[in-house]
């Protein structure tokens, strides 16, 4: 009988060819001109590092279903509840993506997202379902055990498997997904995360092999994700994050997260005695009827969102930043606005005059 532990067929995966792992897929099946050419895979390395990252989880849930490589849903206290894991980003499938886009539907997200349904479903026993644990790494307060949901309502996490391999951590290491630090650097095993995309680029694994995505026949349809631009911008997110977290660590009384409602109410509280200093990235820009420029902050409530006010005479103050581009991709995103919160009649509101009040957060891509 096969061996039903996950880091045996995690080992035997990264040994295998790619083609092989993929072997009987509906997609390999049906290839054709316009399909990618087979992707094969070096040997694994000797000690991968998401082994045994964590203990044993105690604590168990059913997998219900595998979306895609980093989509699962899972049972927890009666409820259905839908994870978006940390860390990672696995390429879309194919009628998911948007076309043209920097993150397309790719022959890869496909062929990943029934290896991750494969993968899953072999973790079950006999007449069982799937089981992982979670992880929730540090917040921005630094403390363990973080709860957060997305914008989307979904739960961010590790999945752990039944031995304490750190799913993450392990499809960062075959090559199936970047190290994703578009939202910040990981606050759990970020050098690990930073040597395991390191060690898969190298072998070429997954999404590193150039011949992933490309089409058998030259000029046939194909879509490939841009990351040799995408990783300078996720980088440049990511510093504007860490200089967030080095703020905050300094003045946790002083510096919001606007992405939180809850921590802009503490904002709004404490801006009745005096400035507050408020993180955030922006969504959109709108040009009121009076000339006011609105620049409206992504947000996990959007009833309880953050709006930040320039009015028409000032408007020229802040040209060099060039805000009806940031919320475009491969531009700094992330800014600090420092004023006073105040309530609005669609959450809340800082209004700033002095350029001094409105600055990137972090560095431009290079």
């Amino acid at each position: 009988m096969p061996s039903r532990h996950p880091f045996d067929r995690f080992v035997r995966l990264l040994s295998c060819a790619f083609a092989l792992a993929f072997a009987g897929a509906p997609l390999a099946a049906q290839a054709s001109s316009a399909a990618p050419a087979a992707t094969t895979h070096t040997a694994a390395p000797v000690a991968p590092l998401s082994k045994a990252l964590h203990a044993p989880p105690q604590t168990l849930f059913d997998v219900e279903r595998v979306v895609d490589g980093d989509t699962l849903h899972i049972q927890r206290d009666g409820k259905l509840v839908k994870l978006r894991l940390l860390a990672v980003d696995t390429e879309e499938k194919l009628g998911v993506g948007t076309e043209g886009t920097s993150k397309p539907g790719t022959v890869f997200g496909e062929e990943c997202a029934m290896w991750a349904q494969r993968f899953f479903a072999d973790l079950a026993k006999p007449g069982e379902k799937p089981k992982i644990g979670l992880f929730f790494p540090p917040g921005a307060d630094g403390k363990p055990g973080h709860e957060a949901l997305d914008n989307y309502g979904r739960l961010l996490c590790h999945a752990v498997l039944p031995d304490g391999t750190d799913y993450n951590l392990m499809i960062v290491e075959l090559g199936k997904s970047p190290y994703f630090n578009k939202y910040g650097n990981s606050t759990f095993e970020h050098e690990k995360f930073v040597a395991a995309q390191a060690a898969a680029r190298k072998a070429e694994l997954g999404i590193w092999n150039p011949a992933t995505n490309r089409p058998a026949t030259a000029g046939a349809p194909s879509a490939k994700r841009p990351y040799e631009k995408l990783q300078p911008w996720w980088d440049a997110r990511a510093a504007a994050v860490d200089a967030f977290r080095s703020e905050r660590a300094k003045d946790p009384t002083s510096v919001f997260d606007s992405d939180d409602p809850e921590e802009l109410a503490r904002a709004f509280e404490t801006s009745k005695q005096r400035d507050v200093r408020v993180f955030g990235c922006l969504d959109r820009t709108f040009d009121e009827e009076n000339g006011t420029l609105t620049l409206l902050f992504k947000t996990q409530d959007k009833n309880r969102a953050l709006r930040v006010r320039i009015t028409k005479e000032h408007r020229a103050t802040f040209a060099a930043l060039a805000l009806d581009t940031r919320n475009q991709d491969f531009v700094q995103n992330y800014f600090f606005a420092t004023g006073r919160v105040v309530g609005g009649s669609r959450g809340f509101e800082v209004h700033v005059a002095d350029a001094t009040k409105l600055v990137l957060a972090g560095p431009e891509p290079r």
